[in-house]
């Protein structure tokens, strides 16, 4: 296969999506090996079904995939609307392990495919988490632990209902997806959708996600001096506008993880983060801002770009549920960005609950994957 397949279509009718998938998908060679398949919500009842069913009619063994309230493709974001959307390529079978639920101790999975991960080149996994498990973060540490080598992106399902999952069966509540070997061509980036809007602060006294003191000063003032007099006054319009930025340690590229700011407590000048706070690490503010997402969307996209060696074959990409249409805009602003970067590359992908980019969990993310 020159490119991957990409089918993707709407409605409630099992067979007929099944239908329209296949017919999109057109004849598949035998090597036609991994489907990536996302659908959103309305759809997980029937996941199964689905599942079985694109099985069946296109004869491609492997499927991998989640639910997400929103779903895209090439050029195209599918919100409010029952949707599926299949990407086809064709892997040779010694080139990937699909990775079965791990909702606790991964030592079965390694143990499993010990021989075939006990390799010195890189390794990269796509992979979807459950967000009803509290030990998914867990779960990827462990993992990335497990195998030092081993670099994951992908996305944790965002769903009104159930939170399922596809990794050849329908599974739910833990850690799926599928790893590729060092045959597999690919290139990997993130753009961030958060700017810092002043310094990097060391935390000098916390308690869990509490943050008590920030280079020795109340951490609530050091915020209202960092996010400006207007928002100070009525910190009610800090929601949803000013988050936490934690620097990811050793990183070569100022990279950070966006969390969310669940709280303050005025009387004792502290600030509650969606995170533990650990006392010696760094934190800044950081605010959410239409416009320097674009401009770094544009920056990864330049960086993609500069690394591939080849023409891309197909691609999938991972958005935070708060990106797409609420910070880009309606039309499928962010989709339509990357299509006139990339051009008609055959893409899916889904608006996550949070991404996964470098074994870490982040928010307000794009992650960007580029098959070679």
């Amino acid at each position: 296969m020159e490119r991957f397949a990409l089918a993707h279509t709407t409605g409630i009718d099992p067979e007929q999506l099944i239908a329209d998938c296949a017919r999109q998908l057109g004849p598949l060679p035998d090597s036609a090996s991994l489907g990536i398949l996302y659908l959103t919500d309305a759809l997980a009842p029937r996941l199964d079904e689905l599942v079985e069913g694109l099985r069946e009619v296109t004869g491609v063994p492997h499927w991998v995939g989640t639910v997400g309230v929103a779903v895209s493709v090439t050029g195209f974001e599918y919100y409010d609307a029952p949707a599926l959307c299949a990407l086809v390529g064709d892997f040779p079978p010694e080139s990937f392990r699909m990775m079965p639920l791990i909702d606790s101790d991964p030592a079965h999975y390694l143990a499993l495919h010990r021989d075939w991960l006990q390799r010195e080149e890189t390794m990269v996994a796509l992979v979807h988490g459950d967000p009803t498990n509290p030990r998914t973060p867990q779960l990827i540490g462990a993992l990335a632990d497990a195998v030092p080598n081993l670099f994951m992106f992908g996305g944790i399902t965002s769903s009104q209902g159930d939170h399922r999952q596809v990794a050849d069966l329908v599974v739910g509540g833990g850690l799926s997806g599928v790893v590729f070997g060092p045959e597999v061509g690919l290139v990997t980036a993130h753009t961030q959708g958060c700017t810092p809007i002043g310094p990097r602060h060391r935390i000098t006294r916390s308690d869990r996600n509490l943050v008590i003191e920030l280079d020795h000063k109340p951490a609530l003032q050091v915020m209202k001096a960092d996010i400006g007099e207007v928002l100070a006054r009525d910190l009610n319009r800090v929601g949803g506008y000013i988050f936490a930025g934690l620097p990811v340690p050793g990183s070569d590229d100022d990279d950070y993880l966006i969390r969310n700011l669940v709280g303050v407590d005025q009387p004792r000048q502290i600030v509650a983060i969606g995170d533990y706070a650990e006392e010696g690490g760094e934190l800044m503010f950081c605010r959410r801002d239409g416009n320097t997402a674009r401009v770094d969307l544009q920056r990864m996209l330049g960086d993609l770009q500069g690394r591939m060696n080849s023409s891309p074959r197909g691609a999938v990409y991972i958005s935070c549920v708060g990106r797409g249409r609420y910070q880009f805009g309606d039309d499928s602003a962010e989709l339509r960005i990357i299509q006139d970067a990339l051009g008609d590359v055959p893409l899916v992908g889904f608006f996550a609950n949070g991404e996964i980019f470098r074994n870490r969990l982040y928010g307000f993310t794009g992650v960007l994957t580029l098959f070679l």
